[in-house]
């Protein structure tokens, strides 16, 4: 082995090396947060780490939802995360297959103050978007939600970067046939794009799932809240019963690993598919 294919070797070793140690740092927190969650509370921080309790409390994870009306948090936030990204993936795919495949004056300026708007940070403009929800007798409902994060500058981009991989001839070929926009639409962008409608869902679920500020601002009800509002209540209530703690966060994310791992198998199709294209 000469001394390329040996300095080769040892930049793989290395890089290998720095990958397995940067997924453990990743990996070490949850694994703590679930053992912790089937621990004793008086046995949480015992050093060292039990990581597999001899004895492991199921208990925890049936307490939580006896304590807090978890079933009602959970409820509400799979409805808001559902409609959401069914309403993000539909007005993304649309208007990408518009900035994509139509030609209309204007286009390219539109899309360029559409996807600005990415740079904008939220709280910029939240209290106007307050003010303009509380004007409309909004404030306290779930709609607030739904109708402010129906949209997405983010999504549209990303639709955008795909479609516009798709052959053009694809499209005059469904014109000439008689097949209008939305037929072309849902016909044949929606089955070509399904990595990148894939990778939007799991973005859009994650994202509405884990929202904490929007909620807390416009929901005020017990009845009407999510789950990270429920979570918070919860360790404000219990503040030192960490075992329930690590119980009611490991159930907060076993819904959004369902969908992860649903669709993991489109996910790096999506990313890769979706990188930057003039």
């Amino acid at each position: 082995m000469n001394l390329n294919q040996k300095m080769k070797t040892g930049y793989k070793v290395l890089i290998y090396f720095l990958l397995l140690l940067v997924t453990l740092m990743t990996i070490y927190p949850f694994a703590w947060m679930i053992s912790s969650s089937l621990k004793e509370n008086k046995d949480v921080f015992n050093f060292p780490i039990e990581w597999i309790p001899g004895t492991p409390r199921w208990k925890n994870y049936v307490e939580i939802w006896q304590k807090i009306p978890l079933g009602i948090f959970m409820k509400n936030t799979v409805k808001l995360s559902v409609i959401v990204t069914f309403l993000q993936v539909l007005t993304s795919s649309f208007a990408a297959y518009a900035f994509a495949k139509l030609d209309f004056k204007g286009k390219n300026i539109l899309f360029m103050c559409y996807i600005a708007t990415i740079a904008i940070p939220w709280q910029a403009y939240m209290v106007p978007q307050f003010i303009m929800m509380s004007s409309m007798g909004l404030n306290n409902t779930h709609l607030a939600i739904i109708c402010l994060q129906a949209f997405s500058a983010f999504g549209v981009f990303m639709m955008r970067q795909f479609y516009m991989k798709i052959p053009d001839e694809l499209c005059e070929a469904a014109r000439i046939d008689g097949l209008s926009e939305y037929g072309i639409w849902l016909r044949i962008m929606v089955p070509n794009s399904m990595p990148a409608i894939t990778t939007l869902i799991i973005f859009t679920f994650v994202t509405t799932w884990n929202d904490f500020l929007g909620p807390q601002i416009y929901l005020t009800e017990t009845r009407l809240k999510t789950i990270q509002i429920g979570l918070r209540m919860f360790s404000t209530q219990y503040t030192s019963d960490y075992a329930l703690i690590m119980a009611a966060s490991v159930a907060t994310l076993i819904p959004v690993l369902i969908v992860f791992l649903s669709l993991q198998k489109y996910f790096v199709q999506g990313m890769m598919s979706s990188a930057v294209k003039g």
